[in-house]
């Protein structure tokens, strides 16, 4: 896992950088969604469960700040396979039901 978030923040860094200066964290009333920045999923304490379960330690990961603006399907192609469309599809199912 640790790999896999260091290949994200070496290949991502330019979009995480212009991700970061957009505001990430998602308002209370908000809607979450696949699409929706890892931070503002984390922000939720459900969301942020919803990740833990589905990626062990990616809050914890030393290259968070790096990727925390981006979604997890812009990540995903960085990730060498460590994201899956099950994966993406398990969170969204998840977040789907906190709507």
């Amino acid at each position: 896992m640790k790999f896999l978030f260091t290949a994200v923040a070496l290949l991502a860094t330019p979009l995480a950088a212009s991700a970061q200066t957009a505001p990430t964290a998602a308002p209370a009333a908000a809607k979450l969604t696949i699409d929706s920045s890892i931070e503002a999923i984390a922000a939720n304490p459900k969301g942020k469960a919803i990740l833990d379960a589905q990626f062990p330690g990616m809050m914890a990961h030393e290259s968070y700040p790096m990727f925390k603006g981006m979604s997890l399907k812009q990540v995903q192609p960085y990730a060498q396979g460590k994201i899956t469309d099950a994966d993406i599809a398990k969170v969204a199912a998840e977040l789907a039901k906190l709507n």
